[in-house]
């Protein structure tokens, strides 16, 4: 085995450091690459791009198991477009907040319906937030809030759904990361047994109704929520700004914006003659014919020859295909749109995935190039001896918030991290499940305060205010999550257990009780 010493760092650090000042997840994807591939080519740069080329980015490309996780991306891309475009999620949503009759109520209705619509983490707050905008202002809550409950139940959602796209591309990363150290286990089987260490994503999405439970706002919110207030009885109107130009859409990540941007465009139109009850039922018979095709499928293999990543991933594309099926012959009944438009509509959900796609070949490239240099071995020389392994993932949640917060990308924070935290932590004897853990709720967590993440932005857009005001008042919250999240994978790390996940939940809601007390005013105002 070649010995690269100190250079086994660069594509590592390389990756990070261009991240941080490019706020580019490709490109700094990209110069990991090139730099791993230089030093394995003994820094003859022609030599180099073969190896990056050939070695690398094609043998990741041709591999007939990544091609199965891109088709199945692509396949997902087109069903959540289908049902975006139906009308089906609004008019679940209009439904809901049917029986809102006081401020709690309302406020638990957004965050219910931001748990129904899992399929789309930055489709959920442009589906969602024009709908209770009004609501909002009838009880007289401040957009800020609406801001808050949106953002907070989009990403924190998808992450726990192991069948939708965010559950393939992880799936993908963890069984290329465990391929390149030798462990066999299947990513689905490794992805349900993250899920319970996933604390980021559980406190965020329990921080909302505790902050109802309890009535009251601290810090930013508070503020903002008299602001509001004083303002409406200032010009008895309700007070909504509209964005400014700085803090539109455009502020959304430069590499991110060719999924989003389809997302902003197409809203469209609800035909007067179609009653609501119709329209739910082309959200909900295509999400049912999905949920019983994976259930069946995954039993059936469960009971005859085993679950394997393979058969995941085929129950995947048979269910979205078919849920797509479904939702296109909806549509043609009570949207009158054809099944050759219902395609376009598909194709253009498809389209909208390249980016994934991209950043996931990219990814796996990178762990290649990490393997070949031996980075994790030389980093596990290094802190071996000094880092009890309990603490390394308390450590990795902390990176991947930094990395994500720096990029505003929770997914190209995943790629990056995930090639590099996976190898180091099984060389230092670390538990393979909060490593993973860690990784996705940091990366989760930063992305949340970052106020150049696109689920950020768009949350701001969705509820219609300032977009620094949603991302200084959501971050107090959010931070005290974050902590709370931090401390849970030290108790994890010392005893790992699934406990560990209703303890921070206590201890979550403790902190919370505290703060609304000591710093807290009634959200009603004082």
């Amino acid at each position: 085995m070649d010995d690269y010493g100190i250079l086994s760092l660069v594509p590592a650090l390389l990756t990070i450091a261009v991240a941080f000042y490019s706020k580019n997840v490709l490109l700094a994807l990209v110069s990991g690459i090139i730099s791993g591939s230089l030093i394995l080519a003994s820094f003859n740069p022609l030599h180099a791009m073969q190896i990056a080329i050939e070695n690398q980015v094609l043998k990741e490309v041709v591999n007939g198991t990544q091609i199965q996780v891109v088709l199945v991306i692509f396949i997902i891309g087109g069903f959540v477009k289908l049902l975006e475009v139906s009308g089906g999620a609004r008019a679940f949503a209009r439904k809901a907040s049917l029986i809102v009759t006081s401020r709690s109520k309302a406020q638990v209705i957004v965050w219910f319906s931001g748990l129904g619509i899992f399929f789309t983490d930055s489709g959920n707050s442009l589906i969602i937030g024009p709908l209770y905008r009004s609501v909002f202002d009838e009880f007289k809550i401040c957009r800020e809030k609406l801001a808050y409950i949106l953002d907070t139940t989009s990403s924190p959602i998808s992450i726990l759904i192991p069948f939708i796209s965010w559950g393939a591309y992880i799936m993908s990363l963890i069984e290329k990361s465990y391929a390149e150290i030798g462990l066999s286990e299947e990513s689905f089987t490794v992805l349900i047994k993250v899920i319970p260490y996933q604390f980021y994503a559980f406190l965020a999405l329990a921080t909302v109704p505790i902050v109802v439970f309890m009535k009251k706002d601290y810090g930013p919110m508070s503020v903002a929520q008299a602001r509001y207030l004083a303002k409406i009885a200032a010009d008895n109107a309700t007070p909504i700004k509209k964005m400014s130009a700085e803090n539109s859409i455009e502020e959304s990540p430069a590499e991110e914006s060719p999924v989003k941007e389809s997302l902003v465009e197409e809203k469209p139109a609800e035909p007067e003659s179609e009653t609501t009850d119709d329209r739910i039922g082309i959200f909900l018979y295509p999400l049912g014919v999905m949920v019983v095709l994976i259930a069946g499928l995954i039993t059936w293999h469960a009971t005859h020859d085993g679950i394997s990543t393979v058969h995941i991933r085929s129950t995947m594309i048979i269910a979205y295909l078919s849920a797509s099926l479904t939702c296109a012959e909806m549509m043609r009944r009570y949207r009158s749109m054809s099944y050759t438009q219902s395609l376009g509509v598909f194709i253009k959900g498809a389209e909208s995935m390249v980016y994934i796609s991209i950043v996931l070949v990219l990814a796996w490239a990178l762990g290649s190039v990490n393997a070949d240099v031996h980075t994790a071995d030389y980093i596990a020389s290094l802190i071996g001896g000094s880092l009890p392994p309990m603490y390394f993932p308390m450590i990795v949640f902390v990176l991947g918030a930094i990395i994500s917060l720096s990029t505003g990308s929770s997914y190209g924070t995943f790629a990056i991290l995930m090639t590099i935290a996976v190898p180091v932590g099984f060389d230092l004897g670390a538990s393979m499940y909060l490593t993973i853990a860690a990784v996705l709720s940091g990366g989760l967590f930063g992305d949340h305060v970052s106020p150049i993440s696109d689920t950020t932005v768009l949350a701001s857009v969705g509820a219609q205010c300032p977009h620094l005001d949603h991302v200084s008042t959501q971050a107090a919250y959010a931070g005290v999550t974050g902590l709370v999240a931090f401390i849970a994978y030290g108790l994890a790390g010392a005893y790992e257990s699934p406990m560990v996940l209703p303890i921070a939940v206590v201890m979550l809601f403790l902190s919370m009780y505290f703060l609304m007390r000591l710093f807290g005013d009634s959200d009603e105002g004082t």
